[in-house]
């Protein structure tokens, strides 16, 4: 039987997610709100809770949790959060929008967020409470670490590597075989057909480091 659902976060990925699971008809015990709740249609009638804590008046095995925190590179509310309900013992729900197409040989963490149209295809694992957004493609045999966020429209092709904490912006693309570092960033429509090495930053045609262009 399927648990009730706390949305921690009441933003636009947070929006999304409800969206989401209304077309699933789950059912939505609250949203998590430090401030008044925004005036929006999908979060309507879905009772608040103003503070995190609120969640422990739930034994962790009446209730599943959302991470509705968004991701933005080196913004860490969404893994803080994450990592606190988790060692409390609460458990994270994993969400595949209806529009999107899981290959039943990938392998989901705790907590992923497949989103609309996006594609994980088979062999592929991704990590626990990472996200991968709208029309996102992730092809064959890709390892996606933890707490990534792989941005709407960007495509990583076969056998790409991501270590946790990794952050790849909109309409990025990744070519076959490439490794992505801990805690790297790939910019906005980035090409990225070499290895970046952890914390790096890259962007542009043949997605150099910010080191390797100010050289």
């Amino acid at each position: 039987m399927t648990r009730p659902l706390i949305i921690i976060g009441a933003g636009g990925h947070a929006s999304v997610l409800v969206d989401v699971l209304r077309l699933q008809q789950q059912e939505l015990l609250a949203i998590v709100s430090l401030d008044r709740m925004p005036k929006r249609l999908v979060l309507d009638e879905i009772t608040q809770y103003s503070n995190d804590d609120d969640i422990l008046e739930h034994d962790k095995s009446e209730v599943l949790l959302v991470n509705g925190i968004g991701s933005m590179p080196e913004g860490k509310a969404r893994y803080e959060i994450f990592k606190k309900f988790c060692s409390l013992g609460y458990k994270f729900e994993t969400i595949v929008a209806p529009s999107a197409i899981v290959s039943p040989f990938a392998k989901l963490g705790s907590g992923v967020q497949i989103m609309a149209g996006a594609i994980v295809q088979a062999g592929a694992v991704i990590g626990d409470n990472t996200i991968i957004n709208t029309g996102a493609i992730i092809d064959h045999d890709c390892v996606i670490g933890a707490n990534n966020h792989i941005a709407p429209g960007v495509t990583l092709s076969g056998q790409v590597k991501t270590g946790n904490h990794v952050h790849i912006g909109t309409g990025a693309c990744v070519i076959n075989l490439v490794s992505i570092g801990e805690s790297a960033v790939v910019g906005v429509g980035a090409i990225i057909s070499q290895d970046l090495p952890a914390g790096e930053t890259a962007y542009g045609y043949r997605g150099k480091s910010q080191n390797e262009w100010s050289n």
